[in-house]
């Protein structure tokens, strides 16, 4: 084991000494891409359909993130090229650091969460291609039941995959979806669970930034503003309409963490047990309506079902 570690390190101290620091890399060139790739979508908006607008400023912001991840690492290496172009386009988490590190034991992925990975991505199918076909008329119901499908097959089922298959070439990718629904807390959902590749974007971006500024909760309250602020720009601007719902939905998510953590809120125990766990999927649940409001649905997951064949 100590010679393999010691030729990791060697490997990382090597590909450090041949390429400069972050800190003097300009930092303005890891926002280009979030600049101009967005902007690009917003050119070609009158020639898209809402659906696809919706996929094309995703994607723009998507890429546009992994890029200034990239370049604002704190170690930034010369690493193969195989290894960035995986972390750019074949990965979506947002842990540049963890991703190129190459000195941490990765555990190898065992068969059976590639077959928890396929189960999911199975249903996921079930869901879009089998159930959706059931509803009659194009309705709210059809369209939650085809977001749900989708949600399982890419991130729970082909992310998870995407995490397995990295795994196994010995890179430190985790999964984005640990179990939310295991969630002992709305602070174990938001912070560990769900989606931690946004969660770590605006944890590094927003959070850290801002706390030694103006203190953790000010921090905590901008974090979910800035969430709500982006998947008002991926969800309502497509549909045309709902605008400030799912910046609604992501500061209630803010308030019912600061709820949590309050005295009232340790005392009904609310960040763990039975309790923690009500209280966590019961906020990050109900409200999923003003997230994904009925605009959405009807204007653009709607017609995208038609495209796929769905429907």
């Amino acid at each position: 084991m100590l010679p393999i570690v010691q030729t990791k390190l060697e490997l990382q101290a090597s590909a450090e000494s041949a390429w400069p620091s972050a800190s003097r890399k300009p930092m303005w060139v890891g926002w280009i891409a979030l600049l101009v790739l967005p902007a690009a979508a917003f050119a070609v908006r009158s020639r898209l359909a809402p659906w696809s607008f919706m996929w094309a400023i995703s994607l723009a912001t998507f890429f546009g993130c992994k890029w200034q991840t990239w370049w604002a690492r704190r170690r930034i290496s010369r690493q193969p090229l195989g290894r960035t172009l995986g972390y750019l386009f074949a990965w979506p988490g947002m842990e540049a650091e963890t991703f190129f590190d190459l000195t941490r034991c990765v555990t190898r992925p065992k068969w059976n969460e590639l077959m928890w990975a396929l189960t999911k991505m199975g249903c996921g199918c079930a869901l879009l291609w089998g159930a959706v076909r059931r509803i009659p008329g194009n309705n709210i119901l059809a369209g939650w039941i085809g977001m749900i499908g989708m949600i399982l097959i890419l991130h729970f089922g082909l992310f998870h995959l995407l995490s397995l298959a990295w795994r196994s070439f010995g890179v430190n990718a985790r999964a984005i979806m640990q179990s939310p629904l295991s969630a002992m807390s709305l602070s174990d959902f938001w912070g560990r669970r769900w989606n931690l590749g946004f969660r770590q974007l605006t944890h590094e971006f927003v959070f850290q930034p801002m706390r030694s500024r103006v203190g953790a909760m000010p921090a905590l309250l901008l974090s979910f503003l800035v969430s709500g602020i982006i998947h008002d720009l991926v969800i309502s601007v497509p549909a045309g309409g709902g605008y400030g719902l799912p910046t609604l939905y992501f500061v209630l998510q803010a308030c019912g963490l600061l709820f949590e953590r309050s005295s009232l809120g340790k005392t009904l125990g609310l960040g763990l047990g039975a309790q923690g766990r009500i209280f966590a999927m019961a906020c990050a649940g109900c409200p999923a309506v003003i997230l994904f409001h009925p605009a959405f649905v009807l204007r653009v997951i709607l017609p995208f079902l038609n495209v796929i064949g769905a429907r």
